[in-house]
């Protein structure tokens, strides 16, 4: 059960490194900046494959009525305004600063359940929440390759990530997705400019356009098998560890300008991991214990709930 678990982190951070770097090489190195056909060939093909998967018996998929698909259209139009600004982001931003300023999004969602749901959020939430606004809000001021146009696409993004979570439902809007972004082709003028693509008839535009598709389905994929899989605070530990990789690969690969000034700023997610990794470390130790049959004592319970409870609202924000 362990060796599972462990299969289904690694796979889910390959996955995720695997995404975001094949993403940014066509958008960044091939300079295919038209999001409305880029997104919606990644989502055609996401669809295509979760109806191949559900002819399978992999996946079970359930038929929906007219009012809950009238129901997702709010959050498919924020799902649609999320890949495009995040395309336009990514295209512009180096990958370590896009998924910095992508954080802030949960803070968004933080403040909405603390000020509007009146939820309870712990000091640690809280500081964490503070800790990674400062670290995004000083990036725009240190950043050697500071890009108007991409930050204000991120910032477009980020709150159409924090609206779309807080309106998600059960079930993901996908589906009416894909037809809004044909639909959107048209006004945003990618309809017709993809024409005067210089690579539109190579085959390492087809090869990484197909690539981001299946490597898309497949983190969706890998999320949900984590999340179903591993504790909540075994999930975040997990998904800390996919952004670091991903962030620290993309400055060896993609053209970046390190200043000790952006460093400081990425080395506070870098803090909130090594933190993360000291909350689950005992957390760990107690569940390879249960995996190997031995006994835990109340005391033990109880700890573990804690730190659990703790890193799931620290990682929750990174």
């Amino acid at each position: 059960m362990c060796v599972r678990r462990s299969l289904v982190g690694l796979t889910f951070c390959t996955c995720y490194l695997a995404s975001y770097l094949t993403n940014k090489y066509v958008l960044s190195v091939l300079k295919f900046t038209y999001p409305t056909l880029f997104q919606g060939w990644q989502t055609l093909i996401g669809g295509l494959l979760l109806h191949v998967s559900w002819k399978l018996g992999w996946v079970e998929i359930n038929s929906s009525s007219r009012s809950h698909v009238l129901a997702w259209l709010p959050a498919s139009v924020l799902f649609v305004g999320m890949i495009y600004a995040g395309s336009r982001a990514l295209s512009r931003l180096a990958i370590p600063v896009f998924l910095t300023l992508c954080n802030v999004a949960e803070v968004i969602i933080c403040g909405y359940q603390k000020c509007f749901q009146k939820e309870n959020t712990s000091p640690a939430k809280i500081c964490s929440a503070l800790f990674l606004l400062a670290a995004a809000g000083c990036l725009p001021f240190n950043d050697s390759q500071f890009d108007p146009d991409g930050y204000f696409w991120a910032v477009i993004h980020l709150f159409c990530v924090g609206a779309y979570k807080i309106l998600r439902k059960s079930q993901k809007p996908s589906a009416l997705s894909v037809v809004l972004l044909a639909f959107a082709s048209h006004p945003t003028g990618d309809l017709f400019s993809v024409l005067d693509f210089p690579f539109l008839y190579f085959y390492r535009f087809h090869g990484s356009c197909c690539a981001s598709g299946f490597l898309g389905f497949f983190l969706m994929f890998s999320t949900v098998k984590l999340k179903s899989y591993l504790a909540p605070a075994q999930c975040a530990a997990w998904i800390f560890f996919a952004k670091i990789i991903t962030a620290g690969l993309s400055i060896l690969l993609f053209e970046a300008i390190l200043t000790s000034a952006t460093m400081g700023c990425w080395s506070k997610l870098a803090l909130l991991v090594s933190s993360a990794h000291t909350l689950t470390r005992k957390a760990r130790r107690i569940a390879a214990h249960r995996c190997h049959g031995e006994e835990r004592s109340l005391g033990s319970v109880s700890e573990l709930g804690r730190q659990g409870q703790n890193l799931s609202q620290i990682g929750s924000l990174v």
